[in-house]
């Protein structure tokens, strides 16, 4: 500035001297040069000028800009070398520092920690701090930084890294940007970051624990070592009648009487606290407590937990047990109580009794394993086959929680029902109930209901009992054979309406079944028996009879007479032939069973008693004889046999045994008995049937004769050395059979006659018989509703075809 006033100065004395020349040049040359020449020339002398100065003040501008430049390049020197020296220590491994510039500008960081802490080198992995902080660290530290970045708030952390590492986080504003230091923390300053963490940890649980038992409902306390109140719950204070804890400590009251409180300050030490029920008064009532001291190195803490009601249902339980001794003492049902441990806990005079066990074993409370030792030594248990196994059974009620029941069967004849109650707290009550007689009774009521069941529904009659609200109580076969009704029909417990509207088809006249339902629902004090005659739209003619009996019940008998009606002139007629007819025929059928049968099986017995090398030894000629007679004699007593089955069906008292028959078991037995009668006649039993035949309904020994009598036949004719075949299979239901023989054959007029009794066709047969067999084929085969064929001729051998079906339910069937 200086400068550039001498300059201004010097051009403004130029100018003047300029302007002092030109006046001086117009007044000379006055008479040389016009005004107008002088304008001329002033006008370039200013503009010179102005030139002048203007190249003098930029010269002078541009030295001021390049002395400022020098100026600015040495201050960036210095800062530069700063911010450098600031890097070297920061970039310290100790701490790391992020900072944000704004809430959208990525973040910047310096520095790094420490490996062992866990933080991750990774920028981006850095602020996942839920990876390598604990969870409870990793939640406090984003929300401090999220109310730093947005609301300006400061922080100072102390925080743990899943290695439990600790590190110091600072949280700080400077230049519009927010930054948060972290810095590993060595020594002293780790001791006291982790003391810091473990006395916040130490005050959570004690706040956690002071909730705890602010919130329970017995009363809790805490003393100093001089034995003064320093903390109660609201129990305590509410127990003390204290408007609150803190009145409650202030004004010293206790929950404990003084000498309780001596107790317990006398006996408990460190090792030993004080736990004892105590009687105090509270809220004006006395009360009973189950007190726990514990005692520590800078006072004691307790609780008082308010047992009353337990020790009243106590003594209550003392009165209630001792009664029930006395009870179960004087019952005749004996009794045994066992506690957890197994060991005897009570027993009665029952008990005793029925074991006859001395009073000081028992006195001395035996483990249940040796009591029931001690009673199998007397032989008083049931026979077991693995004595251990069944102990241990026995014994796993204690590890049970449901009841067991079993049935004891003693040696001495009793039976027993042992019922054995697990107890929820431990221990067993064993009940012995002596079920002897009840069983006697049960098995004489049962065999007599099966008699009873077994006649009836074996029964020509038909009969139904009605019981006093007009259900049916039992039916049997014939009653719904003579009705055309169904067993759903009448199912236990049908109404007598239904059964009547079932029954209407076949008779609805007001004399039937409206009468049978009027006398059977009625409320008549006398209920009188009726008889009398139905004949049914269909042609039957039945006789029923309506009977009372027991226990308001009633039963109706119905007795087909259709036949006796139509054939009662006949009848008649021929009564005395048939009477006398039937006295000859029970009188061969009496003689031939008792007179003819029971000698021979005599001679049967006494035959092979002679064979037995206990009587003595024969010589060759008499044990042929003896073989003679016992083959005679069995063959004699199968001819017997015979008859008396024809006769037995000729009299209509046949009856068929009908049970699950296996098929393929039943050839199996047939082949085994026909062993030896193959060997004899030297031919050979070829059985073709299917895998599996399946099972049948059939008389099983009816349908075993049929087959032997069929073989035995086809052996009789058959070649020596030539095969017989069988061949067996399933028609649907039905149970289909063949035997073929390769003998000589039937003429048409031997097989017209071939089924008659007595028939004895037997050219060519090895051994003749009585001509019986196949007579009793045919009969027993029509007896289950099967029929029989025979395909014969002359030199091309006999077969026998026979099919007989399945029956469903078992029925009564003999010849008409």
């Amino acid at each position: 500035m200086r400068n550039l006033l001498a300059a201004g100065t010097a051009f403004t004395g130029l100018f003047t001297s300029s302007f002092a020349h030109a006046q001086d040049l117009i007044e000379d040359g006055e008479r040389l040069f016009s005004s107008v020449d002088v304008a001329g020339y002033v006008l370039v002398i200013g503009a010179l000028s102005a030139a002048l100065a203007s190249a003098i003040w930029l010269i002078r501008q541009r030295g001021r800009l390049e002395s400022e430049g020098r100026e600015m390049r040495t201050a960036l020197s210095d800062a530069q070398q700063r911010i450098s020296r600031y890097q070297a220590l920061i970039a310290d491994k100790n701490r790391r520092i992020v900072v944000w510039d704004g809430h959208t500008a990525r973040p910047e960081f310096l520095g790094q920690l420490p490996a062992e802490t866990g933080a991750p080198a990774h920028n981006a992995d850095f602020l996942a701090f839920g990876r390598w902080l604990k969870p409870e660290a990793a939640g406090e530290l984003e929300r401090a930084i999220e109310a730093l970045r947005s609301d300006a708030k400061t922080f100072d952390l102390i925080i743990e890294t899943q290695r439990g590492e600790v590190l110091e986080v600072q949280g700080r504003l400077t230049g519009g940007r927010a930054f948060a230091r972290f810095v590993a923390l060595n020594n002293l300053r780790a001791e006291l970051a982790e003391l810091k963490i473990e006395r916040n940890r130490l005050r959570n649980s004690i706040s956690a624990f002071e909730a705890l038992l602010d919130a329970i409902e017995q009363p809790v306390w805490q003393r100093d070592a001089e034995g003064k109140l320093v903390w109660v719950n609201h129990a305590y204070s509410e127990a003390v009648e204290a408007q609150s804890p803190e009145q409650a400590i202030v004004e010293g009251r206790e929950v404990l009487s003084s000498l309780t409180r001596e107790k317990i300050k006398a006996s408990t030490t460190p090792e030993s606290p004080f736990h004892d029920t105590v009687s105090t008064a509270v809220r004006g009532s006395r009360a009973f407590f189950d007190v726990v001291d514990v005692r520590g190195p800078a006072g004691s803490a307790g609780m008082a937990i308010d047992v009353s009601k337990e020790e009243v249902l106590r003594e209550q339980l003392a009165r209630t047990l001792k009664s029930h001794a006395d009870t179960l003492d004087h019952l005749a049902t004996p009794v045994a109580i066992f506690d957890g441990e197994q060991r005897l806990q009570f027993y009665n005079q029952a008990f005793v009794q029925l074991w006859g066990l001395e009073t000081p074993f028992l006195e001395s409370k035996p483990g249940n394993g040796e009591l029931l030792d001690r009673l199998r030594a007397a032989h008083k248990l049931p026979e077991e086959l693995s004595w251990k196994t069944w102990k241990e059974k026995t014994l796993s009620v204690y590890r049970s929680v449901e009841t067991q029941t079993d049935l004891w069967h003693l040696p001495n004849g009793q039976t027993l029902r042992v019922i054995v109650s697990a107890h929820p707290q431990g221990g067993a009550t064993w009940v012995f109930e002596n079920l002897t007689e009840q069983v006697a009774l049960e098995t004489r009521y049962n065999t007599l209901l099966r008699v009873q069941g077994e006649t009836i529904d074996h029964l020509s009659e038909g009969v139904a009992v009605f019981g006093p609200d007009g259900r049916i109580q039992l039916s049997n076969p014939a009653f719904r054979a003579l009705w055309a009704v169904t067993e759903e029909q009448t199912a236990l417990g049908t109404h007598i309406r239904a059964i009547e509207k079932a029954c209407s088809p076949s008779y609805d006249r007001p004399d039937g079944w409206k009468a049978f339902s009027h006398m059977i629902t009625s409320f008549d004090d006398e209920r009188p028996s009726r008889q009398g005659t139905l004949e049914l739209y269909s042609g039957l003619v039945l006789d029923y009879a309506v009977t009372p009996l027991p226990n308001a019940q009633t039963m109706l008998t119905f007795v087909n007479m259709t036949d006796s009606v139509r054939a009662e002139r006949a009848l008649k007629e021929k009564n005395e032939a048939l009477r006398k007819a039937d006295e000859l025929k029970n009188d061969f059928v009496q003689h031939v069973s008792y007179e003819l049968r029971s000698p021979l099986t005599n001679i049967i017995g006494f035959t092979d008693l002679l064979k037995t090398p206990a009587i003595g030894p024969l010589n060759e000629r008499q044990a042929e004889y003896v073989d003679h007679i016992s083959t005679s004699s069995s063959v004699l007593l199968t001819i017997v046999n015979d008859i008396l089955d024809l006769a037995t069906v000729d009299a209509g008292i046949m009856q068929l045994d009908y049970s699950d028959i296996d098929l393929n078991d039943l050839l199996d037995d047939v082949s085994m008995q026909m062993t030896d009668r193959l060997q004899e006649g030297k031919v050979t039993l070829e059985i073709s049937a299917t895998a599996n035949l399946g099972h049948m309904i059939a008389d099983r020994q009816r349908l075993k004769q049929i087959l032997i009598k069929l073989l035995t036949n086809a052996v009789n004719f058959a070649p020596e050395g030539s095969v017989v075949s069988m061949r067996c299979w399933r028609d649907q239901d039905d149970f289909a059979f063949s035997v073929t023989d390769t003998g000589c054959g039937m003429s048409p007029e031997m097989l017209a006659t071939v089924f008659d009794r007595f028939s004895t066709n037997g050219k060519g047969g090895k051994r003749s018989g009585p001509g019986l067999g196949l007579s009793i084929v045919q009969s027993f085969v029509n007896l289950h509703g099967g029929s029989v064929s025979i395909d014969s001729a002359p030199g091309e051998g006999t077969t026998v075809r026979c099919r007989i079906p399945s029956t469903i339910v078992p029925q009564v069937v003999a010849a008409e």
